[in-house]
């Protein structure tokens, strides 16, 4: 499998930026994966700390046509995420059937037959997701635990076809414009730091309140912040 060129776009900024380990291991969880489960084609490493979605296929046309439909709504294992929360599995697959039927019909026609959703938890809260797809219905069943064992992540919590629609996708698309606005914001913590003459950490803290009392974003509050201590930078 091989990341879209968002995820690609993001993997090099991140390398010539000086940390090249996703490129490494995102590369080895599709081999480890499909290793498992031959039919997956698809996969997505969702990191919450970070806010960045890398998603590999086995095709890069393999899933055209699916954004429109997936820009209808989102998907159970992205809210969970999201919401740094860990979905019962019954419950998720009760949705599944009650709400994601158009989902599972448009997605199955584009070759994703089912779908797996494994938490990432580090110290008992959830870090992240690892979400595989696969070509042919019942693929992982019975890999639960070995899949969860190889990509670092929980079988415990394991959903089973919360996202056939590949509605990852979407946030993988969207990584490189959050990378672009992290950068923005590291920029103006490292003026706010010197301009005050504080902590990254309380820099971070102020920018984060001056945000939210003036009901922006902490990107568009950077940028104002540069603006202002660096004209025309």
């Amino acid at each position: 499998m091989q990341p879209i060129p968002e995820s690609e776009e993001v993997l090099n900024s991140l390398l010539l930026a000086g940390d090249g380990t996703l490129s490494t291991m995102l590369p080895a969880m599709g081999r480890d994966a499909q290793a498992i489960v031959p039919e997956c084609v698809g996969l997505s490493l969702a990191l919450l700390e970070d806010g960045l979605t890398f998603t590999l296929v086995a095709s890069s046309t393999e899933f055209a046509g699916l954004d429109a439909i997936q820009y209808l709504d989102g998907g159970p294992c992205v809210k969970a995420a999201l919401d740094d929360e860990v979905q019962d599995a019954e419950m998720a697959q009760s949705e599944v059937e009650e709400r994601w039927q158009m989902y599972a019909r448009t997605s199955a026609a584009a070759g994703v037959a089912s779908s797996l959703t494994l938490p990432i938890e580090r110290g008992g809260r959830v870090v992240g997701t690892v979400n595989l797809y696969a070509a042919t219905a019942g693929a992982f069943h019975g890999h639960v635990h070995a899949l969860a064992e190889a990509l670092g992540a929980s079988a415990e919590h394991a959903i089973s076809n919360a996202d056939l629609s590949f509605s990852t996708r979407l946030a993988a698309v969207e990584a490189p414009a959050r990378l672009a606005e992290q950068a923005a914001i590291d920029i103006a913590l490292g003026m706010i730091a010197e301009a005050q003459e504080v902590s990254i950490t309380t820099a971070r803290e102020r920018l984060r309140t001056a945000a939210a009392r003036a009901g922006i974003t902490e990107a568009q509050a950077a940028r104002a912040v540069r603006g202002i201590l660096r004209p025309g930078a």
